[in-house]
């Protein structure tokens, strides 16, 4: 009798708190969102719609987005959330006047100590910013380009390696055994050696192995073995999947691992990952402690610049190591895997770009001097276009009212709602990207380029945006530049098309190139 009453009990608060509270506050429509349409149906009542999308194998909810606001400027694609279509909402958002915050987003993802990324408190924040602006400043960053050039150099001894002969003379598609070089996975293993030894001083040899085994460490001070790159991915698409019903994260991270195989696996790679974490974090203090003076991001975070402690507890200090070597290492790869990507579709643009670095490089210079690339138009503007046309970071970075509630596209939206516009939706807006599916550098170029920027949210903007930008664009630069002046490359056939699935970030499949030798500069 006592089991049957619990049972009817449980089952009775679950029916109301899933079912009717949600329904009734549908209905009851205190803040009038109602008004918005829905991107999906009964996506006004639950946040599991938008969830389901996001588990899904292919998901790639920034394209459905896009697909559904070209009838509707803004959407309601949660309970409490908002998603916007119209560049015009960009200041309103996020722009440096802005009343909104960070959504509770972040502080649902965030561990014990908020980083830079996910800190919600705007006091909070700028004293971060304050900590961290030194180690980011494109001044400090140049002093370590021969980092970056040293990472050029290893990553090419890995391309010479795979070099094949060059492709047939007619032939527009080669032999599949001759696609050697996964330009995405070596991309990557550029940006995580090169974040490594910037932000650590710490050289991880992804490019000299040709893979991404690495150490972790438990907290009890044991060590295993993980892949770098399937730890990291695997908690982006876990944590995207559920994170969006903030108040339910920690119930739906049990009750996936305990359902869905899948998902036992990502979050048993996330264990990995926090141990990749953890363990660069510990051995890096260990040298810091001994009394080392090392040029990287960790010394600008313990100390400034006369050397004066910052005072930061261990876990501030790891979860900015944590932020740095994610964010500050995955959106810069898939950015380079992009813009080859985007080149490779368009041998024109292609062809452009490489006459622009040929002009002031050497035939026997093997890695580009910054100083002679960093200010080329064409190659600014490839760069662009492809962080245009495919943001790393995709979706819609959501942002919160104020309790006093704020006016967004000159609409009133109550306090305390989610708002947000997905990169990839605003860098298609045909009033300010004409023919936005094209690849064109050229829009970037001159006047009508500067006129674009406050467009450009591939960075964020405002205050809050990224702060690694400048670290992003130098590793681009460099590497694009030495690779296109080097090689000759091709897709495994002209039109053919990189699959990519949204987590946080966009995420793009492998890239198998042919790669081979051009003749002005091979040995």
């Amino acid at each position: 009798m006592y089991a049957a009453g619990l049972a009817l009990f449980i089952s009775s608060s679950l029916l109301t708190y899933f079912i009717l509270i949600p329904v009734f506050n549908y209905v009851r429509d205190p803040k009038q969102l109602r008004r918005f349409p829905a991107y999906r149906p009964l996506a006004g009542i639950t946040n599991l719609v938008f969830m389901f999308e996001a588990a899904q194998e292919k998901s790639f909810r920034s394209k459905t987005l896009l697909e559904k606001h070209r009838e509707h400027p803004v959407l309601r694609i949660g309970p409490n959330s908002l998603s916007y279509g119209s560049y015009r909402a960009i200041k309103d958002i996020y722009g440096h006047g802005t009343k909104c915050t960070k959504g509770d987003f972040y502080q649902t993802l965030a561990g014990t100590h908020f980083h830079l990324a996910d800190v919600i408190d705007k006091a909070e924040h700028a004293r971060k910013r304050k900590v961290l602006s030194a180690a980011y400043a494109l001044s400090n960053l140049e002093t370590w380009e021969y980092k970056v050039a040293d990472k050029v150099e290893r990553f090419i001894r890995g391309a010479d390696k795979a070099c094949t002969p060059p492709l047939k003379l007619g032939h527009v598609r080669p032999d599949p055994k001759d696609l050697t070089f996964d330009y995405r996975a070596w991309a990557n293993y550029f940006t995580l050696d090169a974040i490594a030894d910037i932000g650590l001083s710490e050289r991880l040899g992804f490019l000299d192995q040709g893979h991404d085994l690495v150490k972790a460490e438990r907290m009890d001070g044991t060590l295993f073995d993980v892949n770098y790159r399937a730890c990291l991915h695997a908690t982006a698409r876990a944590q995207s999947s559920i994170a969006w019903a903030d108040k339910w994260y920690g119930f739906n991270k049990w009750l996936t691992n305990q359902l869905f195989p899948s998902f036992r696996r990502y979050w048993k790679l996330n264990e990995g990952w926090d141990g990749i974490v953890y363990h660069r974090a510990t051995q890096r203090l260990k040298r810091y402690q001994q009394g080392e003076k090392l040029s990287d991001f960790f010394q600008c975070l313990m100390e400034d610049k006369e050397g004066r402690p910052h005072g930061l507890e261990w876990g501030e200090i790891v979860a900015e190591v944590s932020i740095m070597m994610n964010a500050g290492s995955d959106t810069t790869a898939i950015a380079m895997n992009n813009a080859m990507y985007w080149l490779l579709r368009n041998p024109e643009c292609m062809a452009k770009l490489r006459n622009e670095i040929d002009a002031v490089l050497d035939d026997d210079e093997v890695v580009a001097p910054y100083d002679k690339v960093k200010h080329l138009p064409y190659l600014r503007a490839c760069l662009d276009e492809a962080l245009r046309i495919t943001p790393p970071t995709s979706f819609g970075l959501p942002r919160k009212t104020p309790p006093e509630g704020a006016y967004v596209l000159g609409d009133f939206i109550p306090g305390n709602t989610t708002v947000s516009i997905s990169a990839y939706v605003a860098h298609r807006d045909e009033s300010v990207f004409p023919n936005p599916e094209k690849f064109d550098p050229d829009r970037w170029l001159g006047e009508k380029g500067k006129e674009l920027q406050p467009y450009f949210i591939t960075f964020s903007a405002g205050a809050r945006g990224c702060i690694g930008r400048n670290i992003s664009y130098l590793e681009q630069t460099v590497l694009l530049a030495s690779v296109v002046h080097r090689y000759e490359f091709a897709l495994p056939h002209p039109d053919w098309e990189q699959e990519r699935r949204e987590t946080t970030n966009l995420m793009p499949a492998p890239m198998p190139l042919k790669l081979w030798r051009r003749e002005q500069v091979a040995n």
